[in-house]
């Protein structure tokens, strides 16, 4: 009997030097799709995604970058999705974190392969030539994801006392189940972390590489990116879309223009809130598992906590759902193992 799942896509930061070679280990007979992207960006100018996947070492200088990292993690997640057992596993909905949402759009049939592709390169070639502000997390929850008892609103109170401060940008960026990614200028940032105690020795923890994404400083990139990125890119999902509002697109109901604007536009300038997205995803598709895209584990955190956060499966902490993990595995990663 299949069972019922949702997709989730990877943003950025998730191919780091544990996921050198991950394409070409997991995925090494599509030789088409891959040799297709490489083309894609050899005509741009850029290194492709296959001589990215087999450097010798990896590099945070090369492979964080986001017009390097985009599209690396979009052919790896990507082609993690093509490779789910459709006998095994019904996908009854798309959603991702971030830059996930673009490689969501592709999963669930918005963008073709290549499309998709398109989308990612060009936004994360903007946002790198850009590289407006930068972001840092941090935890509004304990080391057994329970959250802490007024933690969250000093984070926000913090953050709207130095937003308010003369030449100071600082906003949310990412709510990410049991912590909050805030983005703005380096004042902002820099007066976030003297501000805010020290947290399990890395927290606040900045972000390499990364811009001051879903925040008003995205206004240039998201109005070239409009301009880059045509209308006739986008066609009806073929699986349903929780974006990173909480809001669901449905297959052969979806406003295009609307579809385009909120991609080039809410999405790219305001928070994105993946705990939504996943309390969504949990509550009206109700699936049996959440298969959660390569390359990398690192979101599997952020996703239990919000699921955590949302009461699913009577989850109350990190022990509950390791305990429940134990006994029926609900959340799976890259490209789930047939059953035996």
């Amino acid at each position: 009997m299949k069972q019922t799942a949702v997709v989730i896509a990877p943003g950025r930061g998730t191919y780091n030097k544990a996921e050198l070679g991950y394409l070409g280990q997991h995925h090494s007979t599509r030789h088409a799709l891959i040799s297709e992207m490489d083309a894609y960006r050899t005509a741009h100018g850029q290194k492709t995604v296959t001589e990215l996947d087999q450097a010798a070492r990896f590099s945070g200088a090369q492979h964080t970058r986001g017009d390097n990292a985009s599209p690396l993690i979009y052919a790896c997640a990507y082609s993690d999705f093509l490779s789910i057992d459709r006998d095994q596993f019904d996908i009854v909905g798309v959603t991702g974190n971030s830059m996930g949402w673009y490689i969501a759009l592709a999963c669930a049939g918005a963008l073709d392969a290549m499309g998709g592709l398109e989308v990612v390169n060009t936004m994360g070639t903007l946002m790198q030539e850009h590289l407006i502000g930068g972001q840092l997390i941090y935890p509004f929850t304990d080391e057994n994801w329970v959250p802490i008892p007024g933690q969250r609103d000093a984070i926000l109170s913090t953050m709207r006392d130095i937003d308010a401060l003369p030449d100071h940008t600082l906003d949310v960026s990412i709510d990410l189940g049991g912590m909050l990614v805030l983005a703005g200028n380096e004042a902002g940032l820099s007066a976030f972390e003297k501000r805010m105690p020290r947290l399990r020795e890395r927290f606040p923890m900045r972000l390499p590489n990364h811009a001051g994404f879903h925040t008003a400083l995205q206004d240039p990139v998201a109005e070239l990116g409009r301009a880059a990125l045509p209308q006739s890119l986008f066609q009806q999902p073929t699986l349903p879309l929780i974006d990173g509002r909480g809001a669901l697109w449905h297959p052969k109901a979806t406003d295009l223009t609307a579809l385009r604007d909120y991609t080039l536009g809410h999405q790219v300038v305001a928070s994105y809130d993946l705990t939504a997205a996943i309390r969504t995803a949990a509550r009206e598709l109700m699936p049996d598992v959440f298969i959660i895209l390569g390359p990398g584990t690192t979101l599997g955190g952020a996703v239990a906590q919000s699921l955590i956060l949302s009461g699913w499966r009577g989850w109350s902490d990190k022990a509950s759902f390791q305990a429940s993990e134990a006994e029926t595995k609900r959340l799976l990663w890259g490209t789930p193992e047939p059953k035996a």
